[in-house]
């Protein structure tokens, strides 16, 4: 038995959801860690812990209802700090992904996929004390060209000083490791000798005109170009260099990183758009294709699907003794697993129903079969209301799903359907009843939605939120149920245009005739 201890972590959390942050926190102790966290919601709270404590890393939500990743992301880069900032959102796209990383997030994950978050952090951590070392090495060549080589020779990026004419003069042991080069090979020799032909004469004209006019033709903090190792083969590389002076010459260094492991990771990336565009082909195909015709009531549902999808999921099926069955789902995560995930939580849903007349029961039910099914990665909030058409009762059981609402004739408010329990898959024993039953009136109309809807944002990083999702019903509370759900959606798509949709934006309606 291992007793050394555990590496201590101190991780500073930007998260409105104290159940995805002891998810997350979850995830990292079991890779071997002992976790210190805190959680903070507002800018207010997290400029401030920033300023008075010492994190190792920082794990931030995308959207939060009073801050946002891209906010935290500036507030970081303001106070001049280095800590690993990685992105766990439950949905961007890739082109917001790719935006973030430039802006200086170190790394995105999917709260789907959590697998990767423990290995994730362990390798930012690196990377940042990796950076630290790069900072204390450019700081000590000035003020000691022997203190600082000493440092080189510990730098695990490859380092090669060079005079004017781009001769190496000095490089570390790390240059091996990446070039396949002994030192002996490479001293004296000309930088081109680790560059690919194609590139040579390009940085042969770029130094020649920075000697002469002082003029940078790109960008000499971190540029990514490619590296040619001793056996010939290419791969990528990133590229920082910095010029001195030492001993009253005019010298450069550079500091040379292999980035071919980033590189597939962002091949990984392009790889999971297909993903995404078979799940939504999935989820298509299981909604219902028609309204059920129930007499004295209108209903009607929509899914308006996230260029990342796989998860929402809407349906109405018939219960015992004449009653309906009001389903609205969201399965956490993107792509072919959830999307799967759905369709299973569908396929259960359909046998439970036709069998058993109480929400609270079919749902501790699917609970205990999905819990064995999904493991620790994914989960399903979901929302089961049943309906008695004759009596209008109208009876509910939320596992960890958005409130749903009831507007009187008037566009009031008359009742807030709120959770009941937590979402189907995280713990087996979990025992779901039912809420509140509504006696449903001429005129009432329920409104079941998911996420998509209140968390929309638009160019300003403000949300949607919950009470413009009801005006836009409100305001149409005398059409139709198809036309109220259709408007609300053009409401979420003009607020959040001209940025992409980031998750499904699905809903259902049943009024009351």
């Amino acid at each position: 038995m291992d007793d050394s201890p555990k590496p201590t972590l101190r991780l500073l959390i930007v998260e409105d959801s104290e159940f995805d942050a002891q998810i997350m926190v979850g995830y990292i102790r079991k890779s071997g860690y002992e976790v210190e966290s805190e959680r903070v919601e507002t800018p207010e709270a997290y400029r401030q812990t920033l300023q008075s404590k010492v994190w190792d890393a920082i794990l931030a939500d995308y959207n939060l209802p009073a801050f946002s990743a891209p906010e935290a992301l500036k507030i970081l880069q303001e106070l001049d700090l280095d800590i690993p900032f990685i992105i766990v959102s439950g949905g961007i796209g890739e082109a917001i992904a790719v935006a973030a990383m430039k802006a200086g997030a170190h790394d995105y994950l999917m709260k789907g996929s959590l697998s990767r978050l423990a290995p994730a952090v362990t390798r930012e951590l690196r990377e940042a004390a990796m950076r630290r070392e790069r900072r204390e090495a450019i700081k000590a060549l000035a003020e000691s060209e022997l203190r600082y080589r000493s440092l080189w020779e510990a730098a695990p990026d490859a380092v090669v000083l060079m005079d004017q004419d781009s001769t190496i003069l000095f490089a570390n042991p790390a240059l091996k490791d990446v070039f396949g080069y002994e030192l002996h090979e490479i001293i004296g020799k000309n930088l081109s000798l680790i560059q690919p032909e194609g590139l040579q004469p390009i940085h042969r004209e770029a130094m020649r005109r920075y000697l002469e006019t002082g003029v940078k033709r790109m960008n000499w903090r971190a540029t990514e170009t490619t590296g040619r190792r001793r056996d010939g083969t290419e791969f990528p590389v990133e590229v920082s260099m910095s010029e001195m002076q030492l001993a009253g010459q005019r010298r450069f260094v550079g500091f040379i990183r292999d980035i071919t492991e980033r590189k597939r990771t962002e091949r990984e990336l392009r790889d999971t758009q297909e993903q995404f565009r078979v799940a939504r082909e999935i989820q298509q195909r299981l909604f219902p294709k028609a309204a059920p015709n129930i007499p004295g009531y209108d209903v009607a549902g929509v899914s308006h699907p996230a260029d990342a999808t796989g998860g929402d999921y809407f349906d109405w099926l018939p219960m015992l003794k004449g009653r309906w069955g009001m389903i609205v789902a969201d399965v956490t995560g993107h792509g072919i697993g959830p999307a799967l995930l759905m369709a299973e939580t569908r396929a259960y849903l359909r046998t439970l129903l036709r069998g058993r007349e109480d929400v609270g029961d079919i749902l501790t039910r699917a609970n205990r079969i999905l819990a064995e099914d999904v493991g620790h990665e994914y989960y399903v909030t979901l929302f089961l209301g049943c309906l008695e058409p004759l009596s209008r009762q109208f009876v509910y059981a939320s596992a960890g799903h958005p409130p749903a609402y009831v507007l009187d004739r008037e566009g009031r408010v008359k009742a807030e359907m709120r959770r009941t329990a937590v979402p189907l898959g995280i713990a087996p024993q979990t025992v779901y009843s039912a809420g509140t039953s509504t006696q449903l009136e001429v005129g009432d109309i329920v409104l079941i939605m998911t996420d998509g809807i209140d968390e929309a944002m638009n160019s300003q990083e403000e949300l949607f939120g919950r009470e413009r999702a009801l005006e836009a019903v409100r305001a149409r509370r005398n059409q139709s149920a198809q036309v109220i759900l259709e408007g609300l959606c053009e409401e979420v798509r003009a607020f959040s245009a001209p940025a992409a949709q980031l998750d499904d934006v699905t809903a259902l309606i049943i009024k009351v005739l």
